[in-house]
């Protein structure tokens, strides 16, 4: 667990000033509650018992159970089958549910993750991201299979385990051919939290704050689910896009907070932006990819156990033109974003804006962008990793190959300076620190990093061998 440890003064200074609220913290407006007759509530069976540790050939646990120590940070992992009727058709499938243990280290919100099927498996990104500030500051993570596809594919829950999945159906008995259930079933999977009818998947722990969230695939289904399902019967208390989707009706009353990689910007969303309002908000970040090293390294093993397949190789072997992956931390932002939204909708607090990428020409793909001597994007939320560079980060990357292609432009680049360069930008270890001070330091008071983050930020650069 991550500890303060260099930044304590100017923590408590800028935690005065206009830094990021915790999502613990008193609040003054409670969750208005959602009557239970607008969506339906589902019935809901478990937890789903596991008689086998992940891993096991006998598949008997939840699919892409976590490899996280949860136990040390005071969490369960349960499953549970949620089952109903939408649009007129019945159906069942599941809910992973990562909460705290007792309610006293619940803060009261529940992230709810739309399932990513690309690969035609359950595909959690946004744990991967954020899981440790979830477990530090207390959330609840709530994973749910919405999709046909993660379902009844050839490496989807029921060919994985029909023992365990055999009764799940997104299709009602063959007679949905697609994802038009998908919508319903996800709001439905929020009341199955708020209003459980049968077991229930959060005992003891009492539900202010609801925000769903999803990425790449996932964040076009919300985009759409936002504009159609959720407008007509919303539930959940806000809605966090992350890389991709279309744009946003205007008319929308729920809040929503979008973010983008650099990748994301130049790819199609630098021709979808869309000013910030009382109730949306977007965040670009530089040198950030669209699939980084960080996610990579905390889902690869598990992709490997369940789903025998590997993602993009993190580093200089990758079939990509450059090493893949960028290194910028793109789930420091993600931390402070799910912290600003709790404050948004319990106080009306607005988030900060952010400052968007620097593009030139939205008619190319990529988009034309500035780019400083280093070939470092100009302009969005700056990490240090791009305002006190040690190498070459950047969102988008090309492929040796055709079939690479796609992969390589959303793993995105870490080209490491070499030592001429090192030398030329930090003559002495102290002013390579300093430079990451002075950036993290300016990025908390912005409120685009909580303190957990800026520290560790810190922390790293005084280990590191720089020059």
């Amino acid at each position: 667990m991550r500890t303060p440890t260099v930044l304590l003064s100017a923590t408590l200074l800028i935690g005065t000033l206009a830094g990021p609220a915790t999502a613990t913290e008193p609040v003054s407006v409670a969750r208005a509650p959602v009557a239970p007759t607008s969506v339906p509530s589902p019935t809901v069976a478990g937890p789903i018992p596991a008689t086998a540790r992940p891993g096991d050939p006998s598949h008997n646990y939840p699919f892409f159970a976590t490899d996280q120590d949860l136990r040390s940070f005071g969490y369960v992992e349960e499953e549970y089958f949620i089952e109903g009727t939408a649009s007129g058709h019945h159906y069942k499938t599941r809910i992973v549910v990562r909460r705290p243990a007792s309610h006293r280290k619940f803060n009261g919100t529940a992230i709810v993750e739309w399932y990513n099927v690309t690969n035609t498996f359950d595909y959690e990104v946004i744990w991967s991201r954020s899981w440790r500030h979830m477990l530090e500051a207390g959330y609840v993570w709530v994973g749910v299979s919405a999709q046909q596809s993660g379902v009844h594919s050839g490496r989807g829950l029921k060919a994985w385990n029909p023992n365990r999945y055999g009764t799940l159906d997104l299709t009602d008995g063959g007679t949905v051919t697609d994802d038009s259930l998908s919508y319903e079933v996800f709001s439905q999977a929020a009341q199955a939290l708020l209003h459980p009818q049968g077991a229930n998947p959060l005992p003891g722990l009492n539900v202010r704050t609801l925000i769903a969230t999803g990425q790449s695939q996932s964040a076009s289904r919300l985009t759409t689910y936002a504009n159609e399902a959720h407008a007509a019967a919303p539930i959940y208390d806000a809605i966090a896009i992350i890389d991709g989707g279309v744009q946003l009706r205007t008319d929308l009353t729920t809040k929503i907070f979008k973010t983008s990689s650099e990748y994301d910007v130049l790819s199609n969303q630098a021709a979808r932006r869309q000013p910030d309002t009382d109730r949306f908000v977007s965040w670009e970040i530089a040198g950030a990819s669209h699939s980084d090293r960080h996610a990579y390294l905390v889902n690869n093993a598990i992709r490997l156990r369940d789903a025998g397949v590997s993602g993009l190789l993190a580093g200089p072997t990758a079939p990509c033109v450059a090493p893949a992956r960028s290194n910028v931390p793109y789930e420091y932002v993600l931390d402070a974003m799910f912290d600003h939204i709790v404050r948004w909708v319990r106080q009306g607090i607005q988030p900060p804006a952010g400052p968007k990428i620097e593009v030139t020409d939205t008619t190319t793909r990529p988009a034309i962008a500035t780019r400083d001597a280093y070939q470092i994007i100009q302009g969005g939320i700056r990490l240090a990793a791009v305002a006190a560079p040690t190498e070459r980060n950047t969102g988008w990357n090309s492929g040796l190959t055709p079939d690479r292609d796609s992969a390589c432009q959303q793993g995105g680049t870490w080209i490491p300076f070499d030592g001429t360069t090192l030398r030329t930008l930090y003559p002495t270890h102290a002013g390579y620190v300093h430079a990451v001070r002075q950036s993290t330091e300016q990025n908390l008071r912005d409120g685009f990093l909580v303190p957990a983050d800026a520290d560790a930020t810190i922390h790293a650069a005084e280990r590191a061998d720089i020059p």
